[in-house]
């Protein structure tokens, strides 16, 4: 009867894996498969080297720093506000897409405190703020 238990790979499907350095009675004792000497005998020499991948390597610059993949906020200061909005409207993302302060209403929007509000009454709706617009606001 078949059933997962008594399911076996095709024959000659599947293949043991060399084990050298196990004794001489294995066939692939003492020099272990690497020869006598040399630079490929010894150990520490990464096969990239050996396959002259090295220059390669060393050929390409190495990328230095840090980048995020957590995605910045959007930026839109209070200047911006003044000029764009009027008394009593709702500051949103969908808003602020609309006026073209921001490329994305997905994106997270952080209002900032350069210049001064002006504008009065208006209701700000799922967007962050820094702590000076914050005080500014009430």
């Amino acid at each position: 009867m078949l059933s997962l238990s008594t399911i076996k790979p095709a024959k000659g499907s599947v293949k043991k894996r060399k084990r050298v350095g196990r004794g001489n009675s294995s066939g692939h004792g003492t020099y272990s498969t690497r020869g006598m000497k040399g630079q490929r005998a010894r150990t520490g020499v990464s096969n990239l080297k050996r396959l002259g991948m090295k220059s390669l390597l060393l050929s390409i610059p190495k990328n230095r720093g840090f980048k995020s993949k957590k995605p910045k906020d959007q930026i839109v200061n209070l200047i911006d506000l003044n000029m764009n909005f009027k008394d009593n409207e709702i500051v949103s993302p969908a808003n602020l897409l609309k006026k073209g302060l921001i490329e994305n209403k997905n994106a997270e929007v952080k209002i900032l405190g350069k210049g001064e509000l002006k504008v009065k009454g208006l209701k700000f709706e799922n967007v962050k703020m820094s702590k000076s617009v914050k005080q500014l606001i009430g």
